[in-house]
Order: structure tokens, then C-alpha cells, then sequence
């Protein structure tokens, strides 16, 4: 990937096309840019997190841990973008999903069965990881979407499903490393039947 851009603006977006890598014009709204702004949305939240997760690791140094297995997360999600403008490039690997499966399954054990349905809340770095989780089931129902027009790559699909899924256990082990209580879900209260 030699190229790199000299001048932002282009003015060939400006009727509501863009131009793919492979030398396509589609509508900004095409399921292929939809995924891709999706990824780029999801890789910025990320990077709010290990942001805020730089500014606590002072405090709470189990924090420094988390940042090492979330900070290659921006790169490989850049990799997905690029597989997402480019159809014929791969850049993503399988033993980057098994990287990601490991430290879920570390974590996983460190915070225990989840026992009831938790709420993005407690602190902002809890919270913020639960924005980057919901984030990433939209970016893969944007990358499902687009598969079903024009398939893409099993591993970039399958890595953020499991991108997902680590970000739900590392916003469960942000609370317990902070040792700030879950936020608990409450059902709303039944009326009594007559």
C-alpha cells in the first residue's frame, strides 16, 4: 500500500459517489463505504479508550495490560478498512482472532460467570468500552450486510464478531481492576394482577 494522499479534499465526492481502491465510483451509501465508515467509527471510539485507559493506568496499573491487547485492535481494524476499499487485498489473519480469544478467555476467568445482564455504566471507562462493544456489533451487521451483496473474507467478519466479545469482558475487568461495581440491570417493577 504505496499510496498515500497529497490533497484531502477532491471534490469528486461532492454528487454522493466516492471511489473504491479497485477504481469504482458508488453512492456513499453503498453497503461497502456503509461497513467501512462503520470500522473507521469503531476504530475512533477505540481510540478514545485507550486514551482514557493511558490517563488511569497510572492508578490503577492493571490498566496497562488491557491497553496492550486493545492498541493492536486499531491497527487490524485499519487492516479490515483497507480489506473493505480494496476487495482483492488481505491483510487480516486467523491468529489475530486466536490472540483475541486468548485474552477473552483470560479475562473471561478473572471476572467469573456473569450472573445477570450488566449497563454500560459505572465509570467512563466502563462505559466507553461498552460504546466501543455496541459499536462493533454495528460494524459487523454492516460488514454482514455488505457480505450478503458482495462477499468479503471470513476472518474480517469473524474478527469482529470476537472484537466485540472482547470488548463486553474488557469492559467487565475495567470494573473489576478499578474495583468499581457492575451496574446491574434492574427489571422495571410488575404491576400486581387483579
Amino acid at each position: 500500500m504505496g499510496y498515500r494522499l497529497s490533497k484531502i479534499y477532491t471534490r469528486t465526492g461532492d454528487t454522493g459517489e466516492t471511489g473504491l481502491a479497485d477504481g469504482r465510483r458508488v453512492t456513499k451509501d453503498h453497503p461497502r463505504v456503509d461497513a467501512m465508515g462503520e470500522v473507521d467509527t469503531l476504530n475512533s471510539q477505540i481510540g478514545l479508550l485507550l486514551a482514557d485507559l493511558a490517563k488511569q493506568q497510572t492508578t490503577h496499573p492493571g490498566l496497562a495490560e488491557i491497553i496492550e491487547v486493545l492498541a493492536p485492535c486499531q491497527h487490524r481494524l485499519f487492516d479490515l478498512g483497507g480489506e473493505l476499499a480494496m476487495p482483492d487485498y488481505q491483510a487480516l489473519q486467523a491468529p489475530e482472532i486466536e490472540r483475541l480469544e486468548a485474552a477473552i478467555d483470560r479475562w473471561n476467568e478473572e471476572v467469573g460467570p456473569l450472573e445477570n445482564f450488566i449497563l454500560p455504566g459505572g465509570s467512563r471507562l466502563i462505559a466507553q468500552a461498552h460504546v466501543c462493544r455496541s459499536l462493533a456489533r454495528s460494524a459487523e451487521r454492516r460488514c454482514q450486510h455488505l457480505n450478503a451483496v458482495e462477499p468479503i473474507r471470513d476472518v474480517g467478519l469473524a474478527y469482529v464478531n470476537r472484537l466485540s466479545d472482547l470488548l463486553f469482558v474488557a469492559a467487565r475487568v475495567i470494573a473489576k481492576r478499578q474495583q468499581i461495581d457492575e451496574v446491574l440491570w434492574q427489571a422495571a417493577a410488575k404491576e400486581p394482577q387483579s
